[in-house]
């Protein structure tokens, strides 16, 4: 680990410390001879990963300025390396503040179309990532949907599978007005926010392009510090759409069908439970 840092970085490493796993790679936290403190994944297989993730955050940032996402400081096929972001009490200011970057993230620098120019994963699932500037409700049905309803197939149900393949059929008129795409985090549920010195920084994106209401959905799905503040601070600064609260579990089915294909059928009911309350 140490050599291979300080390959990457061209600078000493010094004390390197075991975090744990989260999926398939490590986490840990170095000292540099140069001052700084680093966190570190460190995988020996999944190449992609990595880069997927280095190009959403750097791509995220080309939103404009105050996007609220940590510097890629090195990355490669088996590292990827950030910031070390000491750990600090969410607040309600810095939700405020979450929500008004947040707003800021999704009507800035806006893409030309619904994916992204690279492959994508969330957590280690391939995510299709095909650019598509027809409209966001096929390309979700098409490039969210479907592929991981597949997936978790085995956890589910024919009636099950049958009620999703509803919601995808009457997608269009589930989506409420037409959104142009925006760059969104992709996985923002509570444990990708990162508090750290008075403010919230997004961390593990699964980014691309997308729908706004999406990463609103997520930090819904399982809870956030200060969610009411975020939202309010963010529907001041970029108004949403009628309707948007009615369309949260129609955004919720794609994390919740990962959920199924990676954890399997405790994640059943809360799928399903969505998928009614996406067709009301």
């Amino acid at each position: 680990m140490r050599d291979r840092l300080e390959r990457l970085l061209g600078t000493g490493v010094g004390d390197v410390r075991d975090l744990g796993s989260s999926h398939s790679w490590t986490l840990h936290r170095a000292s540099l001879d140069d001052g700084r403190e680093v966190f570190v994944k460190a995988a020996s297989g999944q190449a992609g990963v990595f880069a997927a993730e280095a190009a959403g955050l750097r791509w995220l940032v080309e939103a404009g300025p105050g996007t609220p996402v940590p510097e890629v400081v090195a990355a490669d096929d088996h590292l990827l390396v950030l910031p070390w972001l000491p750990s600090s009490a969410p607040s309600r200011d810095a939700a405020e503040r979450l929500g008004r970057e947040l707003a800021a993230l999704h009507t800035g620098d806006r893409p030309d179309a619904y994916g992204a120019p690279w492959d994508g994963y969330i957590a280690d699932l391939p995510l299709d990532n095909t650019l598509d500037d027809r409209g966001w409700p096929r390309w979700y049905a098409e490039r969210r949907l479907e592929p991981f309803l597949r997936l978790g197939a085995r956890h589910l149900s024919s009636g099950d599978i049958r009620l999703v393949e509803r919601v995808m059929a009457d997608v269009e008129a589930l989506a409420g007005p037409p959104e142009p795409p925006s760059r969104i985090h992709g996985d923002l549920w509570s444990g990708n926010v990162q508090w750290t010195d008075g403010r919230a920084l997004l961390i593990d994106p699964a980014a691309h392009g997308g729908h706004r209401e999406t990463d609103l959905a997520m930090m819904a799905l399982f809870g956030a510090p200060h969610l009411d503040t975020v939202l309010a601070a963010y529907d001041e600064a970029a108004p949403l759409a009628d309707g948007w609260r009615a369309r949260v579990p129609l955004h919720q089915l794609h994390p919740l069908l990962v959920h199924v294909a990676l954890f399997g059928g405790s994640y059943r009911a809360p799928l399903v439970e969505a998928a009614r309350a996406s067709i009301g």
